[in-house]
């Protein structure tokens, strides 16, 4: 896979007198250092084409003095985006390789992480043939205007902001930006824009709220600021969840179905532990809990496999800022015994909450014959999540 990185900008919406953003320093590095760090592990260095301004060698090679570039192709950039991203994705096809995928990032991203990378990996595996954009969801009220009057309320249904980087089948969107070029068409601001001019299919995965693109002086000062602040943000939630048995043949617990002669009754597939893990995840963003978000009065949720729940609120913590750093979950009974599944249901949670095994927990324990667990007639779970945000609320 290769990676273009455009930095030919002048970013003048961000001012000036410091020099283009992304050489400018935030934290303990360049912005543009930090940019190409993000990829160090997924992409390697040869296979990057870095795309510059032609005035801008003596500034890269300043802010990039602790990372090794040498490996990587540095490209003069056109005067606007989709001329600087043509002439990366060009020096991308006169390597030694053939690459069969490409992803294109703005040098002013910074921000971007593992398991954010790793979903548009996983997306370009299932559907190689189609682009891959990231977006978040647009939640403000979106106004018209002209000469600075309101001229009316735009529907924010099925709106969403664009990030990058955007993957693309690397032939294929080299092939349509030299299209693009021979219709002297140049005003495309992002290569999905593209995608769609061609009429080709552009898949969306869950963008990351922390993703900012750096483009206005707030914005440098809003990261010094939160660079500043040597509090971080770890919050913690707690949820609760308990089911009665009925009959059956299986119980469903954490993702993993257990042979046993009762199932949990339930409107959804009844998981207790998963139940109460999504409930842990959305208080720490204030977002209520899972009723709130699948009423047990709503018959589409019938029988809903519960990993669906746990995702929408991985998904809901996520676009708020959060990284999940630590999950565990404690299930009273009886019976079945749950200690033969345990390593199953760690990497369930693993699997669905996109951070490695050593950070899932599950745990088991009876009630000593007390009470309706003791006498086998249901079971109880107990979860706990603890998620750092990147933005205080």
């Amino acid at each position: 896979m290769g990676l273009v990185i455009v930095a030919a900008g002048r970013g003048e919406r961000a001012g000036t007198q410091n020099g283009p953003k992304q050489y400018r320093t935030l934290g303990a590095s360049t912005v543009i250092e930090q940019t190409i760090s993000r990829f160090a592990n997924f992409i390697p260095a040869a296979n990057t084409a870095l795309v510059i301004h032609a005035d801008d060698a003596a500034l890269l090679k300043q802010a990039t003095c602790n990372i090794d570039t040498a490996q990587m192709t540095i490209v003069t950039g056109g005067t606007t985006r989709q001329e600087s991203v043509h002439a990366g994705l060009r020096a991308l096809r006169d390597m030694a390789q053939d690459f069969s995928h490409v992803l294109i990032h703005d040098a002013a991203r910074p921000y971007v992480n593992d398991d954010f990378l790793l979903r548009i990996i996983e997306e370009i595996g299932a559907n190689p043939n189609d682009g891959i954009l990231p977006t978040i969801a647009v939640s403000e009220t979106l106004k018209t205007v002209s000469d600075g009057i309101v001229t009316g309320t735009a529907s924010r249904k099925d709106m969403h902001r664009a990030q990058t980087p955007q993957a693309f089948p690397f032939a294929t969107i080299l092939a349509l930006h030299d299209k693009a070029s021979a219709q002297a068409i140049s005003d495309f601001t992002d290569d999905a824009a593209i995608f769609e001019w061609a009429g080709m299919t552009v898949r969306i995965v869950e963008g990351d709220a922390s993703n900012i693109k750096l483009t206005y002086p707030q914005d440098f000062t809003a990261q010094e600021n939160m660079n500043n602040n040597s509090l971080p943000d770890v919050r913690t939630g707690n949820g609760y969840d308990v089911h009665r048995f009925e009959d059956g043949d299986k119980v469903i617990l954490c993702g993993i179905d257990i042979p046993f002669n009762k199932k949990l009754s339930g409107h959804s597939d009844a998981d207790v532990g998963l139940h109460a893990l999504t409930d842990a995840l959305l208080a720490t963003c204030g977002a209520g809990d899972i009723g709130d978000h699948f009423p047990p009065t709503d018959e589409k949720w019938r029988g809903m496999a519960s990993h669906v729940f746990l995702s929408e609120a991985v998904k809901i913590v996520r676009q708020n800022g959060g990284t999940i750093m630590n999950a565990d979950v404690t299930i009273v009974t009886e019976a079945p015994k749950i200690a033969p599944h345990r390593m199953a249901m760690r990497e369930k949670l693993s699997e669905l909450l996109g951070i490695s095994l050593e950070r899932c927990s599950v745990k088991a324990t009876t009630n000593e014959t007390m009470g309706f667990i003791g006498r086998k007639e249901g079971i109880m779970a107990l979860a706990t999540a603890s998620v750092v945000y990147g933005e205080k609320s």
